[in-house]
């Protein structure tokens, strides 16, 4: 924590003199007396210098402005209360707080629409981690690039060229619902039928030989998709920096194959080139008909960025069942030595009906993104009829985004369209009313809370409650960034909007007699509003004027 920074410092420079180079990790205090525990002195209280520890420990806590208060426990597990007075001019500087100290360049691959194919409930999670990681990171004083990596090339491309040329379809009379249906019996048309089997091949060869008549349709096909897929993000409110796609680096891979078997970095296995990093499975680079595999396209892509982007950091936002691929991929960067750049898989687990089934149409395909927000908008309007359009919008994203990202990425989800629309519970819809509420209390208060100074000696249990859970925002933004895990922030807009909820509660706060006790909630108010919209848009949400 920023704040706590010194404090830090002088802890680990204790450890230090003990030959420990400890780093001091701050976390929530279990004991709800307390605001943020250490546990660092547990691993250190058979150390033959513990009490000299513990007392250096105690004098440092003493003399620190902003603890009012600490305990060293029995087994040396550290609780500390933070003086709320001293910290209350840190509450207007957490825009700063949060910055870091080392700022990357940072690019998030993820969403990965397929051209051919609308956006289906299969996208979600990758596009609301995707999006919420964005805004935290360039929130954190990250220089922060989206890359939406289009599958648009290769074999499914040619599939559907094929098709399309068989059964004499009009191309310019295609549009993204006839794609739709054309995607699937393409592909089943690969797997039973030769001949065609043998056109798809033809065609894949004639594509990566740029034959002019492929190219143009594949530009057909691709604007097709394109119009369809910013059709929906616009409407679910996801923006990207770039789109970019297969199509664009398959012109590298022959020379980086050649490099990578001249360096010996692969080799030929029944013509199929094979990676000669030890693994299980092998990893395979080419098929052994010459053709490219997403792992080949993915290095390729890898090569570019590093060339046009110079990135620091690269995160793919891909579902778990995606593992073994993004291994293969991470280990492959480091063998082939293609830079010395971090590389994460962000993994996530998936989204299921409420019954707990995968998200299928009664046809059995995959269930449309947009048909979802169209079903999630009704119902929104169901409950509150009176609401414009652009709130009920705001509202149905605000559904979508935040039942998902209240889950721990990696735990798949029931999406249960009732119990995410309600009011009451841990839902979307809470955050946001939460947060209205408290705008309108300032706005009807006719009060200019910037001017207003808190007077501690009247808070309530309700103030002080609220201005704790403010105090945790650094805490939790860090927690949930370093391990890029949305749910951490989900869980804590929550806990401030009951927190707040529970001080509007109490009692009507603009008749309140005494004048330093109303200024007093009405500042706290103030502080709720900036933090609770700073988690919003951490996560992706925009709030509401009214509900």
């Amino acid at each position: 924590m920023y704040q706590l920074l010194n404090l830090i410092n002088s802890l680990e420079n204790v450890l230090e003199k003990t030959g420990n180079n400890e780093s001091i990790s701050i976390r929530i205090a279990n004991n709800p007396k307390f605001d943020f525990q250490i546990n660092n002195l547990v691993k250190f209280q058979n150390h033959k210098e513990i009490d000299n520890i513990k007392k250096s420990f105690s004098e440092i806590m003493d003399i620190e402005l902003l603890i009012k208060n600490f305990e060293i426990t029995e087994t040396y597990f550290i609780n500390i209360e933070i003086d709320i007075e001293q910290y209350i001019n840190s509450f207007d500087t957490i825009k700063t707080n949060i910055k870091s100290q080392n700022p990357k360049k940072v690019l998030l691959d993820y969403g990965g629409p397929n051209i051919g194919k609308p956006l289906h409930v299969g996208h979600l999670r990758s596009l609301n981690i995707g999006r919420s990681l964005y805004n935290m990171y360039k929130l954190a004083g990250h220089n922060v690039t989206s890359d939406i990596h289009m599958g648009d090339w290769g074999m499914p491309i040619a599939q559907i060229i094929s098709y399309i040329e068989k059964n004499k379809i009009e191309l310019n009379k295609v549009n993204i619902d006839d794609l739709e249906k054309i995607y699937p019996q393409a592909s089943k048309l690969y797997l039973d039928n030769d001949e065609f089997k043998e056109i798809a091949l033809s065609n894949n060869k004639k594509l990566n030989e740029k034959v002019p008549k492929l190219i143009e349709q594949w530009k057909q096909l691709k604007k097709i998709s394109i119009e369809s897929i910013k059709e929906t993000l616009g409407l679910l409110n996801h923006r990207f920096d770039l789109w970019m796609g297969e199509s664009d680096v398959n012109h590298l891979i022959p020379e980086m194959i050649n490099n990578l078997e001249n360096d010996k970095k692969i080799s030929l296995d029944d013509g199929a080139y094979v990676s000669n990093y030890i693994s299980e499975p092998k990893i395979l680079i080419t098929k052994s008909d010459g053709s490219y595999l997403y792992l080949t396209t993915d290095l390729a892509t890898v090569l570019n960025r590093i060339e046009e982007n110079k990135i620091d950091k690269t995160l793919y936002i891909v579902d778990k069942r995606q593992k073994l691929h993004f291994e293969q991929l991470i280990n492959s960067i480091d063998y082939f030595g293609f830079g010395d750049e971090e590389y994460h898989h962000v993994a996530f687990g998936t989204v299921n009906d409420s019954n707990g089934n995968p998200y299928k149409t009664r046809e059995g395909d995959a269930k449309k993104l947009i048909d979802l927000f169209e079903e999630t908008s009704l119902q929104i309007r169901k409950i509150n009829s009176d609401l414009d359009s652009e709130t009920n919008k705001l509202l149905t994203n605000t559904v979508l985004t935040f039942s998902d990202l209240k889950t721990n990425r990696m735990t798949d989800y029931k999406f249960d369209l009732d119990k995410f629309t309600n009011i009451s519970g841990k839902t979307g819809i809470y955050v946001q009313y939460a947060l209205v509420r408290a705008k309108r209390l300032l706005k009807n208060s006719s009060i200019n809370s910037r001017n207003i100074d808190l007077n501690i000696s009247d808070f309530d249990e309700s103030d002080l409650n609220l201005l704790r859970g403010l105090i945790k925002f650094e805490y939790y933004f860090n927690l949930a960034l370093e391990n890029n895990e949305p749910h951490h922030l989900a869980d804590y807009l929550y806990e401030l909007s009951n927190l707040f909820n529970s001080m509007y509660q109490n009692e009507n706060i603009l008749e309140n007699k005494k004048e330093s006790i109303k200024l007093n909630k009405l500042k706290i108010s103030e502080y709720f509003i900036s933090y609770s919209s700073l988690l919003m848009e951490s996560l992706g949400l925009e709030p509401v004027e009214k509900m």
